[in-house]
């Protein structure tokens, strides 16, 4: 499928900071649920990630990540998510990820 540039301009891509990474065992597959700083402008939105393969709840605190704001939250059994925290998948299918290689404000927008 192909979308136009002007749709693309329509998903907001921020960087923010973790600063609570928690178990969350009523996920269907293992997940954290993290909450993130976006900085003032969107303020801190929760996020279930499935990345426990690759990280830990207490290096995912203070660190950067990626992630798209402005999608209607979505619920993830009891939880609800607020942003989608971007990655991808690995040779095994775990998620790694994406996240800025140099400290930047938070609410940076990708562009």
């Amino acid at each position: 499928m192909t979308i136009s540039y002007q749709d693309f301009e329509n998903v907001d891509v921020r960087v923010g900071t973790i600063v609570t990474a928690e178990d969350f065992p009523e996920a269907r597959k293992p997940a954290y649920k993290l909450t993130i700083d976006f900085g003032s402008e969107i303020g801190t939105k929760k996020s279930s990630a499935q990345i426990t393969k690759h990280y830990t709840k207490e290096e995912l605190i203070g660190s950067q990540v990626i992630g798209v704001v402005n999608f209607a939250p979505k619920q993830i059994g009891p939880f609800i998510s607020e942003t989608l925290t971007l990655g991808t998948a690995d040779e095994h299918g775990d998620i790694v990820l994406f996240r800025p290689t140099m400290p930047v404000p938070n609410g940076s927008k990708m562009f």
